[in-house]
């Protein structure tokens, strides 16, 4: 409980100290103002301030009961204010960094020999700058604003076309979809995904793919959006496997048969959608003489902090002799981990977890987001040799209730003969 107290204690010192520093600049740039409206802005400043105090003591002290989207909503809205004002933060210390030059500038002039006595030397702060910090500041505020507003649920639609030479011929032309990560506790109501599914269909797949991250952390989440992700249509099948959210390992379960039921009820879920989920084993289309595996694996991660229940060399067993191979499996880092290096004849492996962290920039051509420092493969098409990776962004969100630059996915893929 100490160790509780004493990060309660930090963060709120850290807190202020960034809101002291930027309400240095608020100041500079309202000096002018009338005295009642430098007040109000006084108050409005600092009452957020204390807002901001109060719901980390609560959110602190209540760790580990089940969250409410309410609390999602506010300590999302707090943190984009407070990353908002980090950016202040950078301009304010090039501000400060110049007043110090010019102030040993002046200092060294004015003790120079034979120089009269140094007047005391004042510099104020730079209007421009802490003008330009504010403004630079409101940039990520607005963005992740909108995010939360419009792009949580402006689903898109990319459509891949894969040219492979090992392709059979009587899937020329094969459409399937991908989708993943719903964190369908995150939902707020059942209209989006009802959209979702809308979309889905249009597409007209012969085949979609689930890759993972059914709910956030219990089975109880999607039921609720049971009926709507039931009505997904596919001419030959639909198949999921499981992430690293869906076995409740973020929870603290009452005993260890509670958390088993709990992924057993999510299995059950995986059924009622109509779903084939696929733990550590694989299945088979079958178009005339031709066919495609279709290989499912339990989560594998090369993070340390990710659990790693899949087998993929279980699951692969019974399709040495299939000319064609499609992986799902929930992390990126599985492909580079063990599929490229021990399974060439896997052609294509789908996954998704990343989420595109929600954030970044994504504009033809070019991509970026905090998270391809902590993944090589993210978002997108990736290639070694003959073997292909598909990251999916996903479909949901988590934590931040929002998708800005990495909007929500839908994918659909085109296979043809190269």
């Amino acid at each position: 409980m100490f160790a509780r107290y004493l990060t309660i204690a930090v963060l709120i010192l850290i807190l202020f100290l960034v809101d002291w520093y930027v309400f240095q600049a608020v100041r500079t740039v309202t000096v002018s103002l009338a005295f009642r409206s430098q007040r109000l802005i006084f108050w409005l400043y600092w009452g957020l301030f204390a807002l901001t105090v109060v719901t980390i003591i609560l959110f602190m002290l209540t760790r580990g009961t089940p969250p409410t989207h309410f609390r999602m909503y506010l300590i999302s809205t707090l943190f984009i204010i407070f990353a908002s004002k980090l950016v202040v933060v950078v301009f304010l210390l090039v501000d400060d960094g110049l007043r110090l030059l010019k102030y040993l500038v002046n200092y060294i002039f004015s003790h120079a020999p034979n120089q009269p006595e140094p007047e005391k030397i004042v510099i104020s702060r730079n209007e421009f700058l802490n003008k330009l910090a504010l403004i630079m500041g409101a940039i990520p505020l607005v963005a992740f604003v909108y995010g939360m507003v419009r792009g949580a649920y402006n689903y898109q639609v990319k459509k891949v076309t894969l040219r492979l030479p090992d392709l059979p011929l009587a899937f020329q032309g094969y459409r399937a979809i991908q989708i993943s990560d719903l964190h369908t506790g995150s939902f707020t109501s059942t209209k989006p995904l009802h959209k979702a599914v809308a979309l889905i269909n249009k597409q007209q797949a012969d085949l979609v793919f689930f890759t993972g991250d059914l709910v956030n952390n219990v089975a109880t989440e999607v039921l609720p959006h049971i009926d709507a992700l039931k009505n997904i249509s596919a001419r030959d099948g639909k198949f999921s496997v499981l992430g690293n959210h869906d076995y409740g390992d973020y929870v603290s379960w009452p005993t260890r048969e509670a958390k088993i039921q709990n992924l057993n009820r999510l299995k059950d879920a995986h059924r009622q959608i109509g779903w084939k989920l696929l733990l550590n084993e694989h299945a088979v289309i079958q178009k005339g003489p031709d066919q495609l595996a279709i290989i499912g694996i339990e989560n594998w991660s090369t993070r340390l902090h990710f659990p790693k229940y899949g087998n993929l060399p279980v699951a692969y067993v019974g399709t040495e002799n299939i000319p064609f191979k499609i992986l799902l499996s929930h992390d990126p880092s599985h492909w580079d981990g063990e599929v490229n290096t021990r399974f060439p004849d896997i052609h294509l492996t789908l996954s998704g977890h990343t989420h595109g962290m929600q954030f970044g920039v994504n504009i033809a051509g070019f991509k970026w987001s905090p998270v391809q420092y902590v993944y090589k493969q993210w978002a997108g098409l990736y290639k070694k040799g003959s073997q292909y990776l598909y990251v999916n962004t996903g479909l949901g969100f988590l934590g931040y209730p929002g998708r800005v630059g990495f909007l929500p996915e839908i994918t659909v893929f085109e296979f043809q003969r190269a």
